[in-house]
C-alpha cells in the first residue's frame, strides 16, 4: 500500500463493502451518509462497470466510430435508471445520460476512442468505465444535493474534439461543474495539460524521370525534407513546453521517380493557446521556406479544432486530495510533467474542472502498446474504480457545502 499525500492525515472508516471513506478535514462537514451510499451503488454495479471497460478494450474503435463503446454505455446507464439522449449536437458517436432533477448540473465526462494500430494505448476504456461509475456513485445523493448528474460520452478526443464540438453546439450550456479521470503512469491531482493544435501539411510539384530528365521536375519530397530540417534547427530555440512532432504520409513510390506530392501531419503544442499561436507561425514559416527553396507549391490546413490548456479548478483539487483514494500516492514533480493534451481542457475554461490522473501500474507512458496492455489488469479496474468513487465524494462535498451555504 502507497504511502499518503504528503502532508495529509487520513481519517477513515469504511463502509460494507470494505471501502474507506476519508472523515474529511477538521472543522469540515462530511456528509458520509452520502458517501456510503455512492460506495454501495458503485458496489452493485461494480461487474458490470469492469466489463463495459474490458469490451471496449477488446473492440477498439478509432474517433467518431465508436459506435459499439457508446451504445455499450447507454445500455448500461438506461437500466440504471438514467435518461439516455444517444447522438446529441449531430455526433452519432456522442452520448448525454442524466439522472436527478437539481439544478445544479454536474458532467461527468468520458471518453471511448482509440489510437490506430495500439488501440486503447491512453485507457480511454477505463475513462469511459470511469465515468459511468462516478455517475453510479452520483446518482443516490442527486436529489439531496439539488444536482442533475450527466455522464456526457464524447467521441473522438485523440483527433476531433468532441468536447469542443458539444460546446460550440449547445450541449453544455447549462453545466455548472465538469470533471473526469484519466489512466496514467502515475497519480496526479493537476496534471500539466498543455494547449495543441495540428497542420496538415502538402506539397505540390512536379513529376519527371531521377535520371533522364530530373531538370524538369520539381521536387515535392525535398520541399518537405528542407522543412523537417529547418523544424529540427528549430526545436533548440523552443520555450519550455513547447513541442512539435509529425509524420510523413506520402513522399513518392518510386525511387526514379521524381515526387510530384508530399503529405506530412504535424502536431504542435504550447503551454497554452497565445503561446501556441506564435508556435505555429514559426513551424508555418519552416515548411514556407521547403516551398521557396524547391518551387512546390504548398498548402497548410489547420485542425478544425485546438485544445485549450487545462485549468484545475482549486477548491476542487483541494477536495479531490482529502478523498483520494486509499492508494493514492502523487510523486513531487508529477504536476509539472507535461502530460499531454486534451480537449477536456477547452471546458475548463468554461465551468470550474478536475482531471486527475491516476496510475495504473503501467512500466510505461501513455500511446504505448505496454500501456494498452496494462489497461485491461485488475490493477487497473481497481484504481479506476476507487478514482471514481473519490470524484463522487469530491462532488457530494463540494455539492453538500454549497447547500449549507
Amino acid at each position: 500500500m502507497a504511502a499518503a499525500l504528503p502532508g495529509y492525515t487520513r481519517r477513515e472508516e469504511r463502509t460494507a463493502e470494505g471501502t474507506a471513506i476519508p472523515r474529511g478535514n477538521p472543522g469540515r462537514p462530511t456528509f458520509r451518509p452520502a458517501k456510503k451510499r455512492a460506495c454501495a451503488a458503485v458496489a452493485a454495479r461494480r461487474d458490470d462497470v469492469v466489463r463495459l471497460s474490458r469490451a471496449i478494450h477488446a473492440e477498439p474503435e478509432l474517433g467518431f466510430e465508436e459506435h459499439n463503446a457508446a451504445r455499450w454505455l447507454g445500455d448500461l446507464l438506461a437500466d440504471a435508471g438514467f435518461a439516455v439522449t444517444a447522438g446529441p449536437c449531430d455526433l452519432p458517436t456522442a452520448l448525454i445520460a442524466a439522472t436527478g432533477g437539481g439544478p445544479f448540473v454536474v458532467d461527468v465526462f468520458a471518453e471511448y476512442d482509440a489510437l490506430p494500430g495500439i488501440g486503447h494505448a491512453c485507457g480511454h476504456n477505463l475513462i469511459a468505465a470511469g465515468a459511468v461509475a462516478t455517475a453510479l456513485a452520483l446518482a443516490p445523493a442527486a436529489d439531496d444535493l439539488g444536482l442533475t448528474v450527466r455522464v456526457v460520452g464524447a467521441p473522438a478526443e485523440e483527433t476531433g474534439g468532441g468536447k469542443v464540438l458539444l460546446m460550440e453546439r449547445g450541449a453544455l450550456r447549462d453545466t455548472r461543474l465538469a470533471l473526469m479521470a484519466h489512466p496514467g503512469p502515475y497519480d496526479c491531482v493537476t496534471p500539466c495539460f498543455v494547449a495543441a493544435g495540428g497542420l496538415e501539411v502538402r506539397y505540390d510539384g512536379r513529376e519527371a524521370h531521377a535520371a533522364l530528365n530530373p531538370f524538369d521536375g520539381i521536387n515535392a519530397a525535398d520541399g518537405m525534407h528542407l522543412a523537417q530540417t529547418a523544424i529540427a534547427l528549430l526545436r533548440q530555440h523552443l520555450r519550455p513546453g513547447e513541442f512539435v512532432h509529425g509524420v510523413v504520409t506520402e513522399a513518392g513510390s518510386a525511387p526514379n521517380v521524381i515526387p510530384s506530392v508530399a503529405r506530412a501531419t504535424y502536431g504542435l503544442r504550447a503551454p497554452d493557446l497565445p503561446a501556441l499561436a506564435e508556435l505555429t507561425a514559426r513551424v508555418t514559416a519552416c515548411f514556407e521556406a521547403g516551398a521557396l527553396a524547391t518551387g512546390a507549391r504548398l498548402g497548410l490546413t489547420p485542425d478544425a479544432v485546438s485544445y485549450a490548456e487545462l485549468r484545475s479548478d482549486p477548491a476542487l483539487a483541494e477536495s479531490f486530495r482529502d478523498n483520494a483514494p486509499a492508494m493514492w500516492a502523487e510523486p513531487a514533480d508529477a504536476p509539472s510533467r507535461v502530460f499531454g493534451s486534451t480537449d477536456f481542457g477547452d471546458v475548463s475554461h468554461v465551468v470550474p474542472a478536475l482531471h486527475p490522473v491516476f496510475g495504473i501500474g503501467a512500466s510505461v507512458a501513455n500511446h504505448h502498446p505496454g500501456f494498452a496492455a496494462a489497461a485491461a489488469t485488475p490493477h487497473a479496474e481497481e484504481a479506476m474504480l476507487a478514482t471514481a468513487r473519490s470524484l463522487a465524494w469530491t462532488v457530494i462535498d463540494h455539492a453538500g457545502r454549497r447547500s449549507l451555504g
